[in-house]
């Protein structure tokens, strides 16, 4: 894969927990380390960082395991879009509300459309209403 794309939490969160990891997800890493762009919102690296608190407080890794996966994805190359938060109170909402989204993953959706970007997200009605809204789903 060529040229960038937005990814949502749990393609990140799948790219460090090997009981998320999907085939899907692993060629999108792949891509990544081959030097594809990432663009994620601010919203990402707190999404990513809570699921991983999460997966330790239920056990389902350790803390060690935790804090190697922040420092991988730490290291990865991606660019972090600041324009969500301004975008909040309308456009954001306003796609949230049209797509029946929550206002998190109407972020991911806004994101890549302002961007022109495909976007790579688990989620199912993230990817029914990115179809739906013309942006390629990864």
């Amino acid at each position: 894969m060529n040229g960038s794309f937005v990814v949502d939490a749990s393609v990140g969160f799948a790219w460090v927990h090997p009981g998320q990891a999907t085939e899907q997800t692993d060629k999108l890493l792949d891509a990544v380390e081959a030097g594809s762009g990432v663009v994620v919102p601010g919203l990402w690296l707190l999404e990513v960082a809570n699921a991983l608190l999460v997966a330790v407080r239920r056990k389902k890794m350790t803390d060690t395991d935790r804090k190697v996966a922040l420092e991988y994805l730490g290291r990865l190359s991606f660019s972090v879009d600041q324009e969500a938060a301004s975008l909040a109170f309308g456009k954001i909402s306003e796609l949230a509300n049209r797509h029946g989204l929550s206002v998190y993953d109407a972020t991911y959706l806004e994101l890549a459309m302002r961007r022109a970007l495909p976007l790579a997200s688990k989620d199912s009605p993230l990817r029914r209403a990115a179809k739906k809204s013309g942006i390629k789903v990864l």
